[in-house]
């Protein structure tokens, strides 16, 4: 009996110890990594802050693969494409604001004729109230003077619409002339010497490979980054031309349309007048 109670006691001690040990164990287990992990973040703060600071270096520096490097390199080939789509640029900017407002000039005196000249008394009368440098005006002194000259030979109807042909194929060769065909030039040509651009920057990037014996970033970026900006000025060059020249010739059409309606009202009113 006595041996029994020994043998549930030293049990229970057992149980008891093993117990506390095992509650021991796993309080201090997770213990372990918690020194390491709150002093691990600790040493990857400064690459951060590295990090960081060279990218701020970095965006206060000016890029050296710019248009602004092709300048500073002063290299002949590209000084020459950077000129020439300069001289394209200007020319064709000024050459659109040149003959859209002397468009808007002669759209002004087609309302001109419109609310003054078939408004007047007599032809010389409407003749005077038209601006002297008018399109309209020539016209209408080359209708008066072929229907008071007339031709022996020449039905009068056929002498005063050859005349009146002649202006009208006059005032077409100026509203195509001023510099149309030179927009239409530059809209053709400038993507071509933007190209010759790019194919001079690859050129200088396989030199810089062949010199340097690997292809690394810092031997062809330069090259490269030029021949890109190449193309891109030869587009920016281009794309307005061609939509101004488009724009242009449109407007071309209006007024020539104009010039032609007036001309054959003008021709019918001498020869109403005539009989």
């Amino acid at each position: 009996m006595i041996s029994k109670h020994l043998t549930i006691a030293a049990a229970f001690v057992l149980l008891t110890g093993l117990g506390v040990g095992t509650a021991q164990a796993q309080t201090a287990t997770p213990a372990a990594p918690t020194a390491p992990v709150a002093a691990a973040p600790a040493p990857a703060a400064a690459p951060a802050q590295q990090t960081i600071k060279a990218t701020t270096a970095t965006a206060g520096q000016e890029n050296p693969y710019g248009l602004m490097d092709i300048i500073r390199k002063k290299n002949p080939v590209s000084y020459t494409v950077l000129i020439i789509l300069f001289i394209m640029s200007v020319g064709t900017w000024y050459i659109f604001f040149s003959k859209y407002f002397d468009q808007n000039r002669i759209l002004g005196h087609a309302r001109t004729v419109e609310r003054r000249f078939w408004t007047s008394g007599t032809l010389n009368e409407g003749i005077d109230k038209l601006p002297k440098n008018s399109m309209f005006r020539a016209i209408a002194e080359a209708g008066v003077k072929s229907a008071a000259g007339g031709n022996s030979l020449v039905n009068q109807n056929d002498w005063i619409a050859m005349s009146l042909s002649r202006q009208l194929e006059d005032a077409n060769g100026r509203l195509q002339g001023g510099g149309i065909t030179f927009l239409a030039s530059v809209g053709s040509v400038a993507p071509f010497v933007g190209l010759f651009g790019t194919v001079w920057g690859i050129l200088q990037a396989l030199i810089a490979i062949g010199v340097a014996g690997q292809a690394s970033i810092d031997k062809v970026a330069g090259p490269v980054g030029e021949a890109l900006i190449m193309t891109a000025l030869g587009l920016f060059v281009a794309v307005p031309a061609v939509l101004f020249y488009n724009f242009l010739v449109r407007r071309n059409k209006v007024i020539t349309e104009k010039l032609r309606g007036f001309a054959g009202d003008l021709q019918t009113y001498l020869i109403s007048k005539g009989k």
